[in-house]
């Protein structure tokens, strides 16, 4: 098993020398100390090594959730204008020390301006100090001035392979015949189709009608049977919802449907003779 090894300090311009930033060794080992004060965390690299217990507490990265908007931009910046370790910088810009020790031998980010983080609100020059004095602590973001709502991203729509669009017309087909519940937005959002072609399936204008086969979206491959299922639920209980709200109206019973029918055919003799004197 091989192990790589990364200065805390990093490159010549920060103490160490260039070829320390990136060593292997062949054995493990916690820590190891280097001339002039400099400690080397060791850290292993195979199989079984996702854990972080061999990694001593106060050296884990990407602790923190809150980022800068411009990561590489203000690591760039921190590398040129201050003299951070490269993990209390990979910690705050949530980027590898190795990321970082690459800008700083300007291998990473080419051509990319340094963005101060003091000018933007992100730190302030008295937590940098502090920082620098004390090269365990880690640098935090600043409290936004400003609450910025969250953005609801749009969901894409539905993408359906060339090689299926063809079948559409027969998933609708097969929906508006043995669920009638569902609305025009539950089967474009099922299949992936459009208003205009499922209102033509329903009044039958579509003009490939005659030759449109109920067919199973399932079987075709639209959609998957736990979607459907779930769309004939969600339907099912909107209308009931529905039917509890206008007072759970539904199907008569036959006998008074018929009982009615048979009053409505069985006039009165007194309004027979009625009518029979007004035509004379």
């Amino acid at each position: 098993m091989w192990t790589k090894g990364l200065c805390s300090r990093g490159s010549e311009r920060h103490g160490c020398p260039r070829s320390l930033g990136l060593l292997l060794f062949a054995l493990p080992r916690p820590t190891q100390a280097l001339k002039g004060g400099h400690s080397l965390n060791v850290y292993a690299v195979g199989p079984g090594t996702g854990d972080d217990s061999s990694r001593p507490a106060q050296e884990k990265i990407m602790a923190n959730n809150d980022k800068p908007l411009m990561p590489k931009a203000t690591a760039v910046w921190l590398v040129e204008n201050t003299s951070l370790t490269f993990e209390q910088i990979a910690d705050f810009c949530g980027l590898h020390p190795l990321e970082v020790k690459g800008i700083a031998d300007e291998d990473v980010a080419k051509g990319i301006k340094g963005l101060d983080p003091i000018i933007s609100g992100q730190l302030s020059r008295e937590q940098i100090e502090e920082a620098e004095k004390n090269p365990r602590q880690r640098l935090k973001m600043a409290a936004p001035k400003h609450k910025i709502p969250p953005v609801k991203q749009k969901r894409a729509p539905r993408y359906t392979p060339v090689s299926k669009r063809q079948d559409k017309p027969d998933a609708v087909y097969w929906i508006l015949r043995n669920h009638p519940e569902f609305s025009d937005a539950d089967i474009v959002k099922l299949v992936g189709t459009t208003k205009s072609t499922i209102q033509k399936i329903r009044d039958r204008s579509h003009w490939n009608i005659a030759n449109l086969k109920a067919v199973d979206p399932v079987t075709l491959g639209l959609c998957t049977q736990l979607e459907l299922d779930l769309a004939v639920e969600r339907a099912s209980e909107r209308r009931d919802r529905l039917a509890r709200r206008t007072g759970g109206a539904g199907l008569r019973p036959i006998a008074e449907t018929t009982a009615e029918l048979d009053g409505h055919d069985e006039t009165p003799k007194g309004a027979n003779e009625a009518e029979g004197a007004e035509d004379k």
